[in-house]
């Protein structure tokens, strides 16, 4: 087909898409699209489509045409001959972009009469290559506004803003502690711009571990950090304290170590130690140790910086300690009816609580001995204690004397002819128990706090007095009890030598006889109840 020819014969109309211009983003070194007329043309009514672009001073560059049912030929004879290609949809497609390829290119669409143009502009945009903090200072000291470091983008565009942060929080400038200085620098070859921002900072003593951070927002893509950094933050001390490490409680043999710890950074590492008026000078650490304590020991400790003696620590020290004399102790021995002074002194560096036991049984008092008695007799051991200290002492009593028989008495056995008689002894050593008469069923109770119980059963055939005797290495003691023999008779008569009544005869001993009160009312009471 011959163009002009057509021109000649062809009345053509030519329209714009629009007044203003559609933007398009291409991202630096990658292939973009730029659309031609997005569809507003069917693509069978187009008989030619003609792509160029602005190279200046409205002097436009050709760069490919697309005929109805021929091949793309490409006219572009300068960088974009090798970089562009068109689309199915018309699209020109411009690979490995550039900051030159922002400009405007313009689709020319040919469809029956008319002639549409459509111009696109072109934006080229790149993210910096990366975030990093250099100059980094080595460290940071406390109230003195010191170059934390410069934080750089690298090859952007649009240039990167820099942002920097602490613990992910925004830092601004404040023309006192913060201080921040960025500078853009742009490459002429490529024409991409280098970001560089600069932080001052005065440190404070709480931003010891702080992560310090600078980010920037590229227009396309998501928000870039550097690595984080820590520094140094040095400070003068401003306090001091003296910790002490010990067994809890500090009891005397115990060691004690006493600790400087001063919040300087970094840190004071020669330190006085004063040890009750004892000075001891520590260099390259921080700490002193006493060995074996004792109650001596206890008592107000300092200690100070060998630079700076006023600034100084104190701490109170107390070693425990609980000692007891219980006078007396151990084994004693007295005799019944004396007197026994119990004594417990106490010494000891706090409070102390006592308890007594007897025999394992828990005392309700101390235990007091004005007149001492067989049933005195045992283990007394007291019990001492104070925090988690605690100490014991005992005495093991014995009450030793002649035996005495507090009690004799008679029981009539179960059968009614038997009589049992109990001897109820008190004495130490052991008494011996023998009695007068003998018996059967012998018991003896055990032996406790020197009390011992002797039972004997008899049957006596007539009256009889009989005594208990019991004896030690001390002496003797004997009591007699008088033991009688009742034998009851009973004989019934006939009924038709006296009637309707019965007649019982006793037959009984001669002392009952000479209680002849006593036997007429036995006898009343027998022809009461028709015995």
């Amino acid at each position: 087909m011959n163009i002009k020819r057509s021109l000649k014969t062809v009345s053509l109309h030519f329209s714009f898409a629009a007044s203003s211009l559609e933007t398009v983003i291409g991202l630096y070194g990658e292939t973009f699209e730029i659309p031609c007329n997005n569809g507003a043309i069917k693509s069978e009514d187009i008989i030619m489509t003609k792509w160029k672009y602005d190279k200046g001073e409205g002097t436009p560059g050709d760069l490919l045409v697309k005929q109805k049912n021929q091949n793309v030929s490409i006219s572009a004879t300068d960088e974009y001959k090798d970089r562009i290609r068109l689309a199915e949809n018309s699209s020109l497609l411009l690979s490995a972009a550039k900051l030159s390829d922002q400009r405007t290119f313009t689709c020319m669409v040919v469809a029956g009469a008319d002639i549409t143009e459509y111009p696109v502009h072109v934006v080229i945009y790149k993210t910096a290559a990366g975030l990093e903090i250099s100059d980094r200072a080595e460290e940071l000291e406390i109230g003195k506004l010191t170059k934390l470091g410069t934080c750089v983008a690298k090859d952007s565009n649009p240039a990167a803003n820099i942002t920097w942060l602490k613990n992910n929080s925004p830092l601004e400038a404040d023309g006192k502690g913060i201080s921040i200085k960025a500078s853009v620098l742009v490459n002429p070859a490529t024409g991409l711009s280098t970001t560089t921002s600069t932080l001052e900072y005065s440190a404070q003593k709480e931003d010891t571990g702080a992560e310090f951070t600078c980010s920037t927002k590229p227009t396309v893509g998501s928000e870039l950090f550097s690595p984080p950094a820590t520094f140094t933050i040095t400070y003068s001390t401003e306090n001091i304290v003296l910790q002490v490490t010990a067994q809890d409680p500090l009891v005397e043999g115990d060691n004690v170590t006493l600790k400087c710890v001063a919040d300087g950074n970094p840190p004071p590492t020669a330190f006085n130690f004063y040890l009750k008026g004892a000075l001891v000078k520590v260099e390259n650490a921080n700490s002193y140790t006493i060995k074996n304590v004792t109650r001596n020991t206890s008592g107000e400790y300092k200690c100070s910086l060998i630079d700076d003696p006023s600034m100084e620590a104190s701490k109170e020290i107390t070693v425990n300690y609980l000692d007891i004399d219980l006078s007396p102790s151990g084994n004693i021995v007295k005799n019944a009816g004396d007197a026994l002074d119990l004594s417990l002194q106490i010494d000891a560096s706090g409070i102390s609580a006592v308890s007594w036991k007897k025999d394992n049984v828990v005392l309700d008092e101390e235990p007091n001995f004005a007149e001492l008695t067989y049933t005195d007799s045992g283990r007394y051991e007291c019990e001492v204690k104070m925090g988690g200290l605690s100490q014991k002492a005992f005495i093991e009593l014995t009450v030793e004397g002649v035996p005495v028989i507090k009690r004799l008495i008679k029981k009539r056995g179960e059968d009614g002819r038997h009589k049992v008689l109990i001897c109820e002894v008190e004495g130490s050593p052991k008494p011996a128990v023998s009695w007068s008469i003998n018996g059967t069923s012998l018991d003896e109770s055990p032996f406790v706090n020197g009390k011992i119980t002797h039972k004997i059963t008899v049957v006596p055939t007539a009256n009889l007095t009989v005594s208990c005797t019991v004896s030690n290495e001390f002496g003797v003691d004997s009591r007699t009890i008088n033991v009688s023999s009742r034998k009851y008779k009973v004989v019934k008569r006939d009924k038709t030598n006296l009637g309707s009544k019965q007649t019982l005869m006793i037959h009984t001993t001669n002392e009952q006889l000479k209680r002849p009160v006593l036997y007429n009312k036995c006898l009343f009471f027998l022809i009461l109840f028709r015995i």
